[in-house]
């Protein structure tokens, strides 16, 4: 068996571990096998979120409608040429 891919929480443009770096297995269900490791979140993981999200919101906020257009068009081109793999 392949090494295990190891998933991080992506909290204010960085990948990060749990704050208390606890960890959880991502099981294929077609298998029952683990492909994966993941970070068990807690509280501290979420309000760090919360607040990069809040602190990226008036900047998101203030931007007109085509600019907006333009970051879900590239995030929309990211995932088709992921799509593979995403899948």
């Amino acid at each position: 068996m392949s090494e295990l891919r190891r998933f991080r929480n992506h909290i204010n443009g960085e990948f990060r571990d749990a704050a208390d770096g606890r960890t959880t297995e991502v099981i294929n269900p077609a298998t029952g096998m683990p492909y994966a490791t993941a970070p068990l979140s807690a509280a501290a993981d979420v309000d760090a979120a919360m607040a990069a999200a809040e602190a990226a919101f008036p900047a998101w906020r203030d931007l007109v409608p085509g600019e907006h257009q333009k970051y879900l068009l590239k995030i929309a081109d990211a995932i088709e040429a992921r799509a593979e793999e995403l899948a």
